[in-house]
Parts: C-alpha cells; structure tokens; sequence
C-alpha cells in the first residue's frame, strides 16, 4: 500500500531509536546477572515473592521516571504515546479517559501506591493471607509500570542519556522484563511494541543480561 499521504506527502521518516544503538544498549550498572535471581527461593512462599519484587519495582520505576519528569509535561507528551501505540486510563468505572503522559503516569503511580500499601492486598503482617486476585493485581501492575517504562525510553531516552541514567534504565529494564518473564506477568501482545528493545537487552530466549532492582531479595524480609 502507498504510505503517501493524500496532500501527495511522504510520511515522516520514524525516528531513530537511539536506545538500540550498541553503545547505549550495553550500558549497565552492575555486571551480574539477574537471570538466576529472578527464580522463586525454595523457603519463600510465591505470593511473598511477587509482592517484594512488585513493590521494589514500583518504587524503582517511580524512582527513574522523577529523573526526567521535568521533560515531561502536557505540552511535550500530550498523549501517552509508546512509538506508534497510545494509551489511554481507564477509571473505577471503567471509563476511557485521555489524558497526557505526566496525568496517565500520574494515575499509574497513585493507583499503584494504593495497592501496595493496602494490607488486604500486600499483606505484611505475619498470618495474614493474600486475596485470592492476587497474581491478577499484580499483572495489572506490571502492565503499567512497563508503559511508564516504555514511555521513558520511547519519548524521554535522549535526557536519560544527558544526564547519564541509561545504565541505569537498561539494568532496571532487563531485571523487570526478566522477572515478568519468569512468571507470565506481562502479555506478549502488551510488550510487542519494545521487542527490539527487549531483544537487544535480554535476548530472544529469556536472556542472561544483569538486572537491577537489587534490594528485592533483602526486602522480602523488610516487608
């Protein structure tokens, strides 16, 4: 099919992903390897497991996003845009809402905190159990903190690289994809718009590449 326009014009040439260029892509900031760590201990119960390693996501990924969040304003993304994929919020109600991408990480980072603190759902005390939606809300968790992954390095990688943080993405990528992969956390079809990505910094088999979110086997005990 043409991709001329109707006004007779070519299409902007998409952008070149700077994030796939070798140099950037091998950045790291710790040369171990997380492929073992991500795999469930013996002694620690599964839904103990999830929960630790969500939370230090979470805390991770908000951590990384502050780092550019001055970049990120309603004028520069007005929508939440990942390459050529949008996304939108849904609210309790299940409505649609568009909004721009500080309001839909803004939404992410909320809803997220909420659930992560809320004893019904991320029990801390000893004897308590865990719902039985458990794997489901942290599914949808993961969902959402890839987005606001994927709109870093989509929309904000030339500041990460300013400011000398892509080592720090890129370990923090391959540790959560890494993760999610261990544990079908993520849908393939949801992750499909960074498999470059995702190739060239894990590799196509579950790759051995180092992670980051390091604290999360300490703060299984912290919880």
């Amino acid at each position: 099919k043409s991709k001329a326009k109707p006004n007779g014009k070519k299409p902007a040439a998409e952008e070149k992903k700077v994030y796939l260029e070798p140099e950037y892509a091998k950045s790291r900031i710790t040369d171990f390897g997380f492929k073992e760590l991500v795999v469930l201990p013996r002694e620690i119960d599964l839904n103990e497991w999830l929960a630790s390693n969500t939370t230090t996501f979470f805390h991770h990924v908000n951590l990384q996003y502050s780092t550019i969040s001055e970049f990120c304003t309603g004028e520069a993304c007005q929508t939440m845009a990942v390459c050529n994929t949008q996304y939108y919020w849904y609210d309790e109600r299940g409505k649609k809402v568009k909004c721009t991408a500080p309001q839909y990480v803004d939404f992410v980072m909320s809803s997220v905190q909420k659930l992560v603190t809320d004893e019904d759902v991320f029990p801390t005390k000893y004897g308590r159990e865990f719902p039985s939606s458990f794997e489901a809300l942290v599914k949808k968790i993961c969902k959402y903190l890839f987005h606001v992954l994927a709109h870093i390095y989509s929309a904000h990688f030339k500041e990460t690289l300013a400011l000398e943080l892509h080592g720090h993405l890129n370990t923090l990528y391959v540790h959560f994809i890494l993760f999610a992969r261990e544990f079908n956390l993520l849908d393939p079809k949801e992750t499909a718009v960074m498999d470059d990505l995702t190739e060239a910094l894990c590799g196509g088999g579950g790759g051995d590449g180092p992670g980051g979110a390091a604290g999360a086997q300490n703060h299984v005990k912290e919880r």
